[in-house]
């Protein structure tokens, strides 16, 4: 039986370092074993995920000269609520393999991250938890939700046979040259308006319309336009379909949304339209969306669009809280003490907030608190989409004052849920 101080020295001997440029292939195959995908890899692929890789933000463990635990962040923009871009640590590709858990590897690579971000000046540290138990205990809460649906078609009440909008606009079949065009200006309208949503480089156009393969599976989807009756680019989607066909002829094939986008409700309403009108679809899945998304809505008879799944998208770690609060703006008017409890000591302390639908102001204060929280439940709190009101229910927010915790609601909470369209 192994002592803790010899699993400590253990973990010490195990080096955690950024990796050079020639261990990025080591490094790829050590994630894919990690995330369970097979060993098995292109030429290309290894080529095109590389390129996408800066060693000096990718950390690996090495056991004896042999990756075993792998980290990655990059540069992100956040939209906050109100459409300020805050500078974010993107934290993705990380992994332990089975064979070295419990030894401290994601603490000692993600400590490391956290501290380069901090001296940074990043505002925020950002992820996609593919399990929900790891990350708060390093400050991260959950800020972004998603759902998905999957819509009987039949059952819409739609008339299958009108495929064009009916509000003056268009709907075009095009290529991925197109969209590489036209996808990033539409999204970088759409995105300023969503807290929550993140940047689209232009590699992430490059993967999507398969010019970079980083997946040996990539088939080349359909996409789609919608212009306004103006002309304008306000939406587009990317879809693919399958080829299912009963015992009696009928074709039974499904309408996969990979992304949809629209820049107003009616450019969304066309597309969903769209997608349900095409011949041989039965059935439309939606792909990752708000967990308020409008598709429903949009039906006739919105019990044909059923939720699939619905669960936490991504998560958040403030790394300082001042710039965080003052980079928003707030539902109301008023002024909150908060004593934010950071652990780790990378933001935290008493702070004074003044609220506006301007903006606010945030400033260390010995105040006494009206609301005591981690920096985790603050995370939680403030792209507008978690209560306060429910955290406090649920022991994890302390009211000092009475009805603090419903103050903080009225000022933080947003009308619309905050959404990520990607995952990273």
């Amino acid at each position: 039986m192994t002592s803790p101080a010899e699993s400590a020295d253990r973990a010490d001997a195990l080096d955690v370092r950024p990796i050079t440029e020639a261990e990025t292939p080591a490094w790829i195959r050590a994630l894919d074993l990690g995330f369970l995908r097979s060993p098995g890899i292109s030429e290309r692929e290894l080529a095109d995920r590389a390129a996408g890789i800066d060693p000096r933000r990718t950390l690996g463990a090495f056991d004896a000269g042999r990756c075993v635990a792998t980290f990655r962040s990059f540069p992100q923009e956040l939209t906050a609520v109100g459409g300020t871009v805050v500078a974010a640590d993107a934290i993705t590709n990380v992994s332990v393999q089975a064979t070295h858990r419990r030894r401290g590897l994601l603490t000692r690579m993600m400590s490391q991250d956290l501290a380069a971000a901090k001296e940074r000046g990043d505002v925020v540290a950002t992820l996609i938890a593919a399990e929900y138990a790891i990350y708060g205990r390093y400050g991260f809460g959950p800020a972004t939700w998603a759902a998905r649906w999957s819509v009987d078609v039949p059952r819409t009440g739609l008339d299958r046979r009108r495929a064009v909008p009916d509000d003056g606009g268009r709907i075009d079949l095009v290529d991925g040259a197109e969209i590489r065009k036209l996808g990033p200006e539409l999204y970088d309208r759409v995105r300023r308006a969503v807290p929550g949503a993140i940047d689209r480089p232009e590699r992430w156009w490059q993967v999507a319309t398969g010019v970079l393969r980083t997946r040996p599976e990539w088939t080349e989807p359909f996409f789609a336009v919608y212009r306004s009756a103006a002309g304008e680019v306000e939406g587009m989607v990317a879809y693919r379909t399958d080829d299912r066909w009963g015992e009696a002829k009928q074709p039974l094939n499904t309408a996969s949304v990979l992304w949809l986008l629209g820049s107003t409700p009616a450019a969304e309403r066309a597309l969903w339209h769209y997608l349900c009108s095409i011949d041989w679809v039965t059935t439309v899945t939606s792909g990752d969306r708000a967990p308020d998304d409008l598709l429903p809505l949009f039906l006739p008879d919105p019990r044909a669009a059923r939720i699939t799944m619905r669960a936490d998208w991504m998560w958040l770690r403030l790394l300082d809280v001042v710039r965080a609060l003052e980079a928003r703006t707030y539902e109301g008017e008023g002024e909150l003490v908060l004593e934010v409890l950071d652990h780790a000591g990378l933001t935290g302390g008493r702070h004074l907030l003044t609220a506006s639908p301007e903006g606010g102001s945030c400033v260390p204060t010995s105040r006494s608190a009206d609301l005591t929280l981690d920096v985790a439940d603050l995370a939680s709190l403030w792209l507008g989409g978690e209560s306060a009101v429910r955290l406090a229910a649920a022991g994890r927010v302390r009211e000092e004052r009475a009805g603090a915790a419903r103050k903080a609601d009225a000022l933080l909470r947003t009308p619309r849920r905050p959404w990520c369209p990607d995952i990273f």
